[in-house]
């Protein structure tokens, strides 16, 4: 059932999704092409939260929601990051550069594990993730309240 909480969750953690994916393209190796990259990550953004974020936007005080504000933001990155190494892996695996399935399952976590380490020595996205998320979820909760 849409709640204020889950529309205003969704929107705020679509929009952070979006800058973290803006913040993080810099840190890739240069030629590399993204095509809708942001509009996707966003999509997570919004899913999470709607998911994460939303439905505990009303409850509880402020630890709470930025409780809430962190799962949610790296929930979104959880998911960007498997998204995007499946991506990458399908690639691979259309130019012949794996031997099996099992090798590109592997592959993708390979590659999740690879763009982590980007994404951790990226002081613009890791600040956009812990602090973002949290400011965002303190917003939500506080806006839900106000009625």
């Amino acid at each position: 059932m849409p709640t204020a909480g889950k529309l205003l969750g969704a929107i705020f953690f679509a929009a952070l999704a979006y800058l973290t994916a803006e913040l993080f393209k810099p840190s890739v190796p240069e030629g590399t092409s993204f095509g809708n990259f942001s509009l996707y990550v966003a999509a997570i953004g919004l899913g999470s939260g709607w998911f994460v974020m939303g439905p505990r936007a009303p409850e509880g005080g402020m630890a709470q929601a930025i409780s809430a504000g962190l799962q949610a933001a790296l929930t979104t990155a959880f998911f960007a990051l498997l998204g995007f190494g499946i991506y990458l892996m399908l690639g691979k695996a259309l130019r012949k550069m794996y031997k099996g399935p099992f090798e590109a399952i592997t592959g993708v976590f390979e590659l999740m594990v690879e763009n982590l380490f980007l994404v951790l020595t990226s002081p613009q996205v890791m600040a956009a993730l812990l602090v973002g998320g949290p400011l965002c979820g303190i917003a939500v909760h506080k806006l839900v309240r106000r009625r």
